[in-house]
């Protein structure tokens, strides 16, 4: 039991020493010269870093190619024996260090220099060190501590170099103007490529197998449409053909719980008369979010005229991994 509350209690340390240390990161001109530098390269981003922090450099580059900078990571060790050949002088050099004076590092920056490139320090030490005086900018991300106790395994320094290397990628992102829709290029497969990609016409009952009658037609006619259909709802149009109500298993129980004589109604004495909406070119996590903000199991797709041209249950959605 002492050993369970031993873990309990530095599990949670660590926790508090990592977030504080990424609460203690102050952004300055050092970093919105460094988002300018990088919006003015018609090159890449080179990251480059030694062990931990070569492991940090490589999440930074997924991270800024996904949300729209073109990025690579090169290993230092590897960029002295030839790899130096992918960088160009309409390239940015962004270097990460704990210490400020990683050997393998400097001995790169002089190459980085004689190249043209511009180079951004990220180091985990205040002033960046020798790599911080080879550098044009250096961006700050010391810590006071970190969380291993015995003050050596790299553990507060590299989540706040991380931190950091996303407020950069962020800043990017933003000035860049990018959109889901330009995330979703760059993310095609899995339940996140499903969720950014998928449009509500790709998801929806069409054509036939769309539930709709007129708002005049005998209540029966609609509980044979939605049983038929079964969407657990018919789209109710006017005289013209545009959407004017729906009609829902719910009102049905309602209406069921005060008479059961039913016999000479209406569709239109009975539906609700604000249907919600959608249009089929919506992403389908879009609809999905409409459907939980108004706790509701169907959307009515219409066009420009107020049409119904299809409906979306929130069933299928689930079923596609949209959840």
């Amino acid at each position: 039991a002492d050993g369970r509350a031993a873990a309990l209690h530095k599990g949670r340390e660590t926790l508090r020493i990592e977030a504080e240390a990424v609460a203690a990161l102050r952004l300055g001109e050092a970093f919105a010269d460094a988002v300018e530098l990088i919006l003015s390269s018609s090159g890449q981003v080179v990251v480059t870093g030694m062990g931990k922090s070569g492991i940090i450099a490589r999440k930074i580059v997924a991270t800024l190619i996904s949300t729209g900078t073109p990025a690579l990571f090169l290993h230092p060790a590897e960029a002295v024996h030839g790899d130096l050949g992918l960088v160009r002088p309409t390239d940015v050099v962004l270097a990460l260090s704990k210490s400020g004076a990683t050997r393998e590092i400097s001995e790169l920056l002089p190459a980085f220099r004689r190249l043209g490139v511009p180079i951004i320090a990220l180091v985990g030490r205040p002033g960046g060190g020798e790599i911080g005086r080879l550098a044009d900018l250096v961006l700050d991300a010391s810590v006071p501590a970190e969380a291993c106790p015995l003050d050596l395994a790299p553990t507060a320094s590299t989540t706040a170099a991380l931190a950091l290397g996303d407020a950069l990628a962020v800043a990017l992102l933003d000035r860049r103007g990018f959109t889901a829709d330009d995330f979703a290029l760059n993310h095609p497969g899995g339940s996140l490529g499903k969720r950014l990609q998928l449009s509500v016409g790709e998801m929806m009952a069409a054509g036939s197998a769309l539930p709709v009658v007129g708002c005049r037609a005998p209540l029966a006619e609609a509980l044979l449409e939605m049983t038929t259909k079964r969407l657990g709802a018919t789209a109710v149009t006017d005289e013209t053909g545009a959407l004017c109500g729906i009609l829902v298993d719910g009102d049905l129980r309602r209406l069921l719980a005060r008479t059961h004589n039913i016999a000479g109604l209406t569709v239109e004495e009975v539906m609700s008369h604000a249907p919600k909406t959608t249009t089929a070119d919506v992403r389908a996590a879009v609809a999905l979010r409409q459907m939980e903000e108004y706790a509701i199991s169907q959307l009515i797709v219409v066009d420009e005229g107020q049409r119904p041209v299809g409906m979306v249950h929130l069933h299928d959605l689930v079923r596609a991994g949209l959840t």
